[in-house]
Order: C-alpha cells, then sequence, then structure tokens
C-alpha cells in the first residue's frame, strides 16, 4: 500500500476514508475503458504487441488505403502473431486488400498459411488468385499442391497460369511434372490456339521451363531439350530451358548445350555455358 494511503486508512477520518474510495473506484474504471479488445490493458503491452495492436484496429478503417497499410506493416513485422491478425483481410471486400494479405499471413504455421489461402484460388479477381498461388508457393505445404495443380491446368489466365507454375516449382514434387510437361510441349508446338508460338506468353513457358528444373525430374529433359531447339521461340525461353537442364544435371544434354554455345545470343550461349558446367560438376559427384 502506498504511503498516503496507509495514512488515509490510519487517519480515522471517515472523509478522508470515503474519498480515497471514491479515487480508487475511478481508476479501476478508467482501466476498463482503455483497455483494447485483445484482453489486455495498455500497461500490459509490449511496444510490439501495442503496434499489432494498432495495425488491427486499422483494418476496421473505412478508408482502403489505411487498410492496406496496416496489412503490410503486419506482413513486414515478420512475426506470427501479426500474420494471425492479417488473416481477416484475406476476405476484405476490395481485391486489393485480399491480394495483400495473402503474403502478409506467411508466418504461420506452413499448414496454417496454406489452409487460409487455399480458399482465395478461387477468387472473382485474377490478381487475388494470381498472389495467392505465388504465396502458396512459399508455405512449401503439400496441401497446396493439388490447388495448385488445378489452378493451372484450369484458370483462364496466364498470369494467374504462371504464378501456379512458380508455385509448383517451389514446392519441388513430382506430382507436377506432368502438367507442366503438357503445358511447355502444347506451348511450345504451337498446339493450344491458333496463334502463332511468338504470340505465347513466355512467362508461363519460363515459368514451366523453371518450375522443371528446380523439381528435377529428369522425365523433363527431352521436352527441355527440344524447348532449347526451337530458334521460334523466344531467346528468354530458351535461356530458362538451358538453366532447367543444368539443374537437372542429366548428361544426355550435353550435345545440345554444347551447340547452343556458338549460339548468336550471347546470353543463351553463357546459359548453355553454366548448365554444362553444373551438369559436370554433378557427374563427378556421383
Amino acid at each position: 500500500m502506498r504511503l498516503w494511503e496507509r495514512y488515509v486508512c490510519n487517519s480515522g477520518n471517515p472523509a478522508l476514508q470515503t474519498a480515497l474510495n471514491v479515487f480508487l473506484v475511478g481508476v479501476v474504471l478508467f482501466g476498463s475503458l482503455v483497455t483494447p479488445a485483445s484482453g489486455y490493458s495498455q500497461g500490459d503491452l509490449t511496444p510490439f504487441q501495442a503496434e499489432i495492436e494498432k495495425q488491427r484496429q486499422r483494418l476496421g478503417s473505412e478508408d482502403i488505403e489505411e487498410r492496406r497499410d496496416a496489412v503490410m506493416r503486419l506482413g513486414a513485422m515478420n512475426h506470427p502473431e501479426a500474420s494471425r491478425v492479417a488473416l481477416r483481410a484475406l476476405s476484405d471486400t476490395s481485391a486489393i486488400i485480399r491480394a495483400t494479405a495473402a503474403a502478409a499471413i506467411l508466418w504461420l504455421r506452413s499448414e496454417d498459411a496454406a489452409a487460409a489461402l487455399i480458399p482465395n484460388l478461387k477468387d472473382k479477381e485474377e490478381f487475388v488468385r494470381q498472389e495467392s498461388a505465388y504465396a502458396l508457393g512459399r508455405t512449401r505445404s503439400r496441401a497446396a499442391l493439388a490447388p495448385l495443380i488445378s489452378l493451372f491446368e484450369s484458370d483462364k489466365k496466364p498470369g494467374v497460369r504462371s504464378a501456379a507454375a512458380v508455385a509448383l516449382g517451389q514446392l519441388g514434387d513430382q506430382t507436377a511434372v506432368d502438367p507442366l510437361l503438357k503445358a511447355l510441349f502444347a506451348q511450345a508446338a504451337g498446339r493450344d490456339s491458333k496463334k502463332s508460338i511468338r504470340e505465347k506468353n513466355p512467362f508461363l513457358l519460363r515459368a514451366a521451363a523453371r518450375s522443371l528444373g528446380q523439381i528435377g525430374s529428369r522425365r523433363a529433359v527431352p521436352a527441355l531439350l527440344a524447348t532449347v531447339e526451337n530458334e521460334a521461340l523466344p531467346e528468354d525461353v530458351r535461356r530458362e530451358a538451358a538453366n532447367a537442364l543444368g539443374a537437372i544435371g542429366d548428361p544426355s544434354a550435353t550435345a545440345t548445350l554444347r551447340a547452343m554455345l556458338t549460339t548468336p545470343d550471347p546470353y543463351l550461349s553463357r546459359a548453355a555455358y553454366d548448365a554444362l558446367r553444373k551438369i559436370e560438376f554433378q557427374n563427378r559427384q556421383r
């Protein structure tokens, strides 16, 4: 008990004791008014917790930019508690906020983040589906595999399909090899539309080739060789296929890669050179 409280209680003065009681009741009531919804009083919160609480309150703003800024700040905290608060933004009425929230929740457990993101692969907005796919790749969760393959095979937007292809490469599961190969063959051969090869989405081709290299299946080697050799394809697609061949490390790619050393494109030549060195190194390790 504080010294002045002890003095009042021992004074025997009823008026002073009544005044003290009224004061203490007022302190309690004031404390309840400043207690945030999280259940902590301001005095209980650490600076970090106070910042999370501040952003949680901003998520209720009617201003879209304020809500989006709150989601970005929560994501930048790199902490599960901040990501847990950002979860509500995945169902925000604004597409830009739903898309921004996809990356903000990635500090949750991998399986929890994947479970929260998967429903947004069916969002009506292309940008939300795309950002959700990218985020799912970063979770490394096997639960994301089937939904991402479905998105890659069925979505009508090339940007969304490309994001799904990138994510599948990050997951690194052999189950994704066949869908990626099918798309690479179809696009490279020009069989999936009436447009010419040069009108294909080059990012989708690059993403498929890169992801096949990340997964590392030798079943991808014939398709990647055909891509490297196809002069009708964009040079950056051929370079990515060469990089993928180096990542896989199959010696059967050596002859084609050596032929690319004299190609007019110096960047493709360099990619082929680097791939040959990787193949040589990997075979020395065996």
